[in-house]
C-alpha cells in the first residue's frame, strides 16, 4: 500500500460522519461474482439504520418518522467476495420537510471508490399519512453532520 492509497483512506474517513463496515454475502454475489447492484441499497439501508440508532437512539422503525422517497447511486468499481466495504454517510442537504444523505462506498484495504449514492428522506407523519416538517430537534442533530460541498 502507498501512502497516497493510505491518505486517500483516511481522507474519506475523516469526511464522513459515521463510517459503516458491510459484510459482503455469497448471496449478495451476481453470475459474475459482482456485488449485484440491488444490494447496494441494502449497503445504504443498513448505514441509514446505524446513524439512525446513534444519532436518535431510536431502536424501532416506528420510532423515527420518515420515509425514504428517492435514492440514487452511481456504481464506480465492482464488490467481489473478497472485500471488504465501508460505507460513508453524511447530511448533504436539510430542506423543509425532507433532508438528503450522501453515501460514499469505499473498498477497505485498497481505499478504491466502489460507489456513491444519496438518498432522499421526507418527515411523515403515518397517522394522517402526509408529509410533516423537520422537527426543531431533528434538524439540530442533522446539521451537525453536515458535508462540506464537495459531494458526495
Amino acid at each position: 500500500m502507498t501512502s497516497l492509497e493510505n491518505t486517500s483512506r483516511e481522507r474519506l474517513a475523516q469526511r464522513f460522519p459515521l463510517v459503516v463496515p458491510v459484510q459482503v454475502r455469497f448471496r449478495d454475489l451476481d453470475a459474475l461474482g459482482h456485488v449485484n447492484n440491488a444490494v447496494y441499497l441494502t449497503y445504504l439501508e443498513t448505514a441509514r439504520v446505524v446513524y439512525v440508532r446513534e444519532r436518535f437512539g431510536l431502536r424501532s422503525a416506528r420510532d423515527f418518522s420518515f420515509i425514504l422517497a428517492r435514492a440514487e447511486i452511481d456504481y464506480k468499481s465492482p464488490l467481489t467476495l473478497d472485500d471488504e466495504p465501508l460505507v460513508g454517510l453524511g447530511v448533504s442537504h436539510i430542506g423543509r420537510r425532507s433532508f438528503r444523505l450522501a453515501y460514499h462506498i469505499w473498498e477497505k484495504r485498497t481505499g478504491r471508490t466502489v460507489a456513491r449514492a444519496e438518498t432522499v428522506q421526507v418527515m411523515y407523519d403515518y397517522r394522517r399519512q402526509q408529509p410533516i416538517p423537520i422537527p426543531d430537534e431533528v434538524r439540530r442533530i442533522l446539521e451537525r453532520d453536515l458535508l462540506l460541498e464537495e459531494g458526495p
